[in-house]
């Protein structure tokens, strides 16, 4: 991580101040040791006493590694999953094709949350319109709330996901504000495009406390509870499902290719591969030198790239100089548009206290 990073700060140990809050975050919720072992096993214990329906858990599957691992590991433990597929209009045929192959090779059903593009459509291009940083909130977001929809209809108490400390731990607040906040969506949508969002999956904060603390929905970052090697992972998903890779850190989506490759790089001069490198180098996985070797390859082949611009541009109905506006435009803050941040972090307490409960055992 470099000074692209607003108020980064460097210590004489040769750490960052991301690196020091990854090396807390790693002592609070990495459980690899004996003890959470044990856990692990009351856990999917209270799991299969939990079941109401015809399913003992939710998993969020985008056809990535980290959620096709998390597929792979629940099937191991003896639980019968429902699959829950997010299809924004973005997907690339390689993501769809491992979704497919890998939930008919471990017979998991699959669900999938089909949004109504019209509306969806104008919700992205409010948000590129913005100048925020993190396009990516309206997908997101979309994706939390319908797991927790889905949840709450099944009765399903547990959802296992594929965020984890080791590979995704480092991100700055600037760079992507969190998802969770459906007042910003709200008034971003409102004050660019302003469409009607009647059927858009959305979890305002009181959703959020209800389902999660009332209901008792708990989320399980199941990878936090193995020795995660991402690379062991995918060589895992080949060999033994067929899967197949797509090149970069959330790329089998054609958007966020787009928003990771070249929205962010040009208009903000971020690089998300620092923030996903920085954690696999903290993780031990690779070495700061393969890392620096990595970043001096672009983020995206030349062609792709372009062809990347020109299929978001028709299918976000951006004219050419409508869209050379939109990135020349100064780069705004999430916090230029009303959002409820002061609620999230007024209530901070509350919500530690409820991730303490969604992920302990």
């Amino acid at each position: 991580m470099d000074q692209t990073v607003q108020n980064i700060v460097f210590y004489k140990d040769g750490r960052c101040s991301l690196c020091k809050n990854y090396d807390d975050n790693l002592s609070k919720e990495i459980h690899i040791d004996e003890d959470g072992k044990k856990r692990f096993k009351e856990l999917i214990q209270e799991v299969k006493k939990s079941r109401k329906g015809d399913y003992h858990c939710l998993i969020g599957i985008s056809g990535g590694v980290d959620s096709s691992y998390v597929a792979h590991l629940v099937k191991q433990f003896g639980l019968n999953p429902l699959a829950v597929h997010l299809d924004n209009g973005w997907n690339t045929e390689l993501a769809i094709a491992n979704v497919e192959k890998l939930v008919n090779d471990l017979g998991i059903d699959l669900y999938t949350e089909v949004l109504n593009w019209n509306e969806f459509k104008k919700i992205q291009k409010s948000f590129m319109l913005s100048s925020i940083a993190n396009i990516e909130i309206p997908t997101d977001h979309a994706i939390w709330a319908t797991l927790a929809k889905i949840a709450k209809k099944e009765k399903i108490k547990y959802i296992f996901a594929g965020n984890n400390v080791v590979t995704e731990s480092i991100m700055p607040e600037k760079w992507l504000y969190h998802s969770k906040d459906f007042r910003l969506i709200k008034n971003i949508n409102k004050k660019f495009e302003n469409v009607d969002m009647k059927t858009y999956p959305r979890l305002t904060l009181f959703d959020y406390f209800y389902l999660f603390i009332v209901r008792g929905i708990r989320w399980v970052p199941v990878l936090n509870y193995f020795n995660y090697v991402k690379e062991d992972a995918k060589k895992m998903l080949i060999n033994t499902y067929g899967w197949r890779d797509y090149g970069g850190k959330h790329y089998e989506s054609i958007f966020t290719r787009f928003f990771h490759a070249y929205y962010l790089p040009e208009k903000f001069g971020y690089d998300l591969r620092k923030s996903y490198l920085s954690a696999l180098i903290c993780s031990n996985q690779i070495t700061r030198e393969e890392a620096l070797e990595e970043l001096k390859k672009p983020p995206s082949e030349k062609n792709q790239l372009l062809q990347d611009v020109e299929y978001v541009k028709k299918k976000l109905d951006f004219s050419d100089d409508e869209f050379e506006e939109m990135l020349k435009k100064p780069a705004r803050d999430f916090s230029d548009y009303p959002n409820s941040n002061f609620l999230w972090r007024r209530f901070s307490k509350l919500v530690n206290k409820l991730r303490t409960y969604i992920t302990r055992v």
